[in-house]
C-alpha cells in the first residue's frame, strides 16, 4: 500500500472532465465559479465571483467532481495532503461526500451530508495536511452533530468551495491548487513484530522531498 495516493494533480494529471460547477444559482443566487486545468498544467485554478447581494448576505461558489458512480477507498490513509498555489487570502472549504442521493423529479440534486474543512491559503505556495477527524459534518450549511462517521471506503465526491460566511467575504476570488492526495503518515510492515518506531516528522519530510523532486523534473521537461 503506497504512503501517498495522488487523486488530482501531481502524477495523476488534472482533467477538466473531472470537475463541474455547483454554485448558489441552484438556490436563486448569482455567484459563479470555474476550474481551469489541463493534463499539461501543474496547477488547477479555481476562480469566479462570489455574490452576496442576491441572497441577502449569503452566497457560495464551488467546483465538485463529476459523476454519481465514482468511489474512492481512502480507508488505509490518515488524511489529505493539499498542495496550494497562489491565493487571494480568502477562506476556502474542502468538501467530501460519502452519499449521493437520487435526483429530485425536477432534476435538482437532493441535499445530503457534506464533510467540510475550512482553510486560508496565503502566499504563492504552501501545503496543508487535513486529518479525517478535521472534517466536520454539515447539512445544508449547518453543523450536523448526529451524523454517522464518514465512510472512508466509499468517498463519492470531492469539492472546493468559497462562501460568504454571511457577508464576511465577497467579490472576485482565485485559488491555485497544485495537487490533492491521500496520505498515510505511518510506516507499517506485514508482521506486527516488525513495525518500526514511527517518526512523523521524518516521514513527512520524505513525502515532501519526493513531491518536490517530481515537481523539479516536470519543470525541467517544460523548459
Amino acid at each position: 500500500m503506497p504512503h501517498h495516493l495522488p487523486l488530482f494533480g501531481g502524477s495523476r494529471a488534472w482533467s477538466q472532465e473531472d470537475w463541474t460547477s455547483s454554485d448558489d444559482r441552484v438556490r436563486g443566487g448569482s455567484s459563479h465559479s470555474t476550474l481551469t486545468c489541463s493534463a499539461s498544467s501543474l496547477t488547477a485554478t479555481f476562480y469566479g465571483e462570489l455574490d452576496i447581494r442576491t441572497l441577502g448576505g449569503a452566497g457560495f461558489a464551488s467546483q465538485r467532481t463529476t459523476g454519481s458512480d465514482r468511489v474512492w477507498d481512502l480507508s488505509a490513509y490518515d488524511g489529505l495532503e493539499v498542495i496550494l498555489g497562489p491565493s487571494d487570502g480568502k477562506v476556502y472549504t474542502l468538501t467530501l461526500k460519502d452519499e449521493i442521493l437520487p435526483r429530485r423529479p425536477d432534476g435538482r440534486e437532493q441535499s445530503s451530508v457534506s464533510w467540510e474543512y475550512d482553510f486560508k491559503a496565503e502566499g504563492m505556495r504552501n501545503s496543508i495536511f487535513v486529518k479525517w477527524s478535521d472534517f466536520r459534518p454539515t447539512y445544508r450549511g449547518k453543523d450536523k452533530h448526529d451524523a454517522e462517521p464518514l465512510d472512508l471506503r466509499n468517498v463519492k465526491r470531492f469539492g472546493i468551495m468559497v462562501r460568504s460566511f454571511f457577508g464576511d467575504q465577497e467579490g472576485q476570488f482565485e485559488l491555485g491548487v497544485v495537487s490533492i492526495a491521500a496520505l498515510r503518515m505511518g510506516r507499517y510492515r506485514d508482521h506486527p513484530q516488525e513495525e518500526e518506531e514511527f517518526d512523523e516528522k521524518e516521514d513527512w519530510g520524505r513525502t515532501r522531498s519526493g513531491w518536490f523532486s517530481w515537481l523539479t523534473s516536470c519543470l525541467r521537461c517544460r523548459s
